[in-house]
């Protein structure tokens, strides 16, 4: 198997030709030339229902993820589309009490009519003997977002299976190369692919991957019965983003690193958070399951006017809502109701140079 970096530049390529682009360009269609009812067969046939630019990143994603991807239009749509392919009413769901703030307000209020019964449990448990009885979907995020608390993927999948619940993953902070929580019992992994794999802070998109065909089939036709599919062009940009990805991410989790050990002991800052640190409590169990590290740490300021000075005071550091781009990001999360201190900081280290960025980022602390 070819490493992380040539299948990120190689992956959803054609056969090569003479005269031909590397990357096809994107496929605009509504409808497509029909061949005659009778020889539909596998061939597109309106846009709702396919393109051939979707089946290129499709084909590069499921790879890195090792089963079958479905692109959505954004990460929230990824997790409402499993959501309603697999629950029905009166299902038990279990979700994280730490995991992203909508995946949660989703299943409260868009999934109200299905009465569900959902039981929360914090990342890092403990996961009750009795939790996943009854259950039908276990929905798992580690790193958690936005504390990056982590969980035993294997040990849970095998006790979540054994109760006759599927499982699956919000992978995005992890990323498809940094872990791979099919290849350790997952039955579904979703991931907001606005965040490291597009990279660059422009396209909202999002996926999920399973290896079951049948579930990947039901996945495929509430897709297309809800209308939730990716445009052609955010799906081309994407693509190309996703080439540079083994390169990003190894300096975002330079830049990580260098933080975390800067910030660790700071007079100013306390709660260093990144499962990279030996020292990390997440450190054991990640070490086991992740592949690679990420770009993504925490800490804690006195209060939120402390973020807000220290955000105007850097030059290299904005704030912002999301994480795993370019550039280096703040987002202080009690703004966006997560039960965590006015003070939290979730940090997104990008790809400047790490002594730059580590400069800024203790003098804007300083001054």
């Amino acid at each position: 198997m070819y490493g992380d970096g040539t299948r990120c530049v190689h992956g959803g390529e054609t056969e090569p030709a003479a005269g031909e682009s590397f990357m096809p360009g994107p496929v605009f269609a509504a409808p497509y030339h029909l061949g005659g009812s009778d020889r539909l067969g596998d061939t597109d046939f309106y846009g709702r229902g396919g393109n051939p630019t979707w089946r290129a990143l499709e084909t590069a994603v499921g790879d890195l993820d090792g089963g079958t991807c479905l692109l959505l239009p954004s990460g929230m749509a990824a997790i409402g589309t499993l959501l309603r392919a697999v629950l029905h009413a009166g299902d038990v769901l279990v979700l994280p009490t730490d995991g992203y703030y909508a995946t949660r307000e989703f299943v409260r209020t868009e999934l109200a009519e299905l009465h569900l019964r959902v039981r929360e449990v914090p990342t890092a448990g403990p996961f009750p003997d009795d939790v996943f009885d009854d259950a039908r979907l276990v929905l798992l995020e580690t790193p958690s977002n936005p504390g990056l608390d982590v969980c035993d993927i294997a040990a849970l999948a095998e006790r979540a299976h054994a109760a006759g619940a599927l499982l699956a993953v919000d992978n995005t902070t992890a990323t498809p190369l940094g872990q791979r929580p099919l290849e350790l019992g997952a039955d579904a992994v979703v991931a907001s692919d606005t965040k490291a794999l597009c990279g660059h802070s422009d396209l909202l998109l999002g996926h999920v991957s399973v290896r079951d065909e049948e579930l990947a089939r039901r996945l495929g036709r509430v897709r297309t019965l809800s209308g939730a599919i990716p445009a052609p062009f955010e799906t081309w940009l994407a693509h190309r983003s996703m080439a540079t990805l083994d390169l990003r991410l190894a300096r975002q989790a330079e830049n990580a690193a260098a933080l975390a050990e800067a910030l660790s002991g700071h007079a100013d800052v306390k709660g260093v958070r990144w499962p990279g640190m030996p020292s990390d409590p997440a450190h054991e169990v990640a070490s086991r399951q992740m592949r690679r590290w990420g770009g993504v740490l925490r800490f804690e300021l006195r209060d939120a006017e402390a973020v807000e000075r220290f955000v105007n005071r850097s030059h290299l550091v904005s704030g912002a809502t999301s994480f795993g781009g370019v550039h280096s990001t703040v987002d202080r999360r009690a703004q966006w109701g997560d039960p965590v201190p006015d003070g939290f900081v979730r940090f997104s280290a990008g790809c400047e140079d790490p002594a730059d960025l580590v400069a800024d980022v203790l003098a804007a602390l300083r001054r």
